[in-house]
């Protein structure tokens, strides 16, 4: 089962009360279907050094680790119970069920971080997207977009990752996230081989995000 978009992570707690980033700091969600290449489009982000640099988030899971993952860096991998203990106290953004597990926000990281001045990137899937729009009204959203979903569906086959049962049901998925692309600032398509591409693109939006509103302090 999924929970609907929207679920704001659990009621906050002490030290959760709104706060503003720096002036010009954003909040830029990278969102996509499965199968899209967040994940390698970050990596490309990640790579190309700029002062101050980008805060990447790292987002909180009950999912089991894969073998190739590393927690902390691709995801923070909890136990269910830690996990359900951080939405009740509200040290979520937002909390989504998708494909059977959980994901979430780290709200303070995001904070720290826009407070610091910093740019912070939120890799995020489409329904975490639309629960910190919520709660966030400033966040930039970026939909990433595959040329075409048989595209999109050779990719999820060659991952591997995926029982056939659970290939089917993110074949499904993606077929109605890619509907929602509407609700985003941006769609960016990410050609087959051009990750550099995709995330030079992104980098633009953001720089153009930036000149158009530099004094502007993002509540969180």
């Amino acid at each position: 089962m999924t929970a609907p978009a929207g679920d704001p992570g659990g009621v906050p707690g002490p030290g959760t009360s709104p706060t503003f980033g720096a002036p010009g700091a954003i909040l830029v969600i990278v969102s996509g279907p499965s199968g899209v290449g967040k994940d390698s489009v970050i990596e490309a982000l990640r790579a190309a050094p700029r002062h101050p640099d980008y805060h990447y988030v790292v987002t909180c899971t009950t999912r089991p680790r894969r073998a190739y993952e590393i927690d902390g860096v691709h995801y923070r991998f909890l136990s269910a119970g830690l996990f359900a203990e951080l939405r009740r106290t509200g040290e979520l953004l937002e909390a989504n069920e998708v494909h059977g597990n959980w994901y979430g926000t780290p709200r303070t990281d995001v904070r720290d971080a826009l407070q610091a001045g910093h740019d912070v990137i939120l890799k995020i899937d489409v329904q975490g997207a639309a629960a910190v729009k919520q709660r966030v009204a400033d966040a930039l959203l970026v939909f990433l977009v595959p040329p075409s979903l048989e595209d999109l569906f050779q990719r999820l086959q060659s991952r591997a990752t995926e029982s056939a049962d659970e290939l089917d049901v993110r074949q499904r998925n993606a077929a109605l996230e890619l509907a929602r692309q509407d609700d985003y600032d941006h769609v960016v398509v990410n050609e087959t081989g051009q990750i550099e591409r995709t995330a030079a693109r992104i980098h633009q939006i953001i720089v153009a995000e930036k000149a158009m509103h530099p004094d502007r302090r993002t509540r969180i």
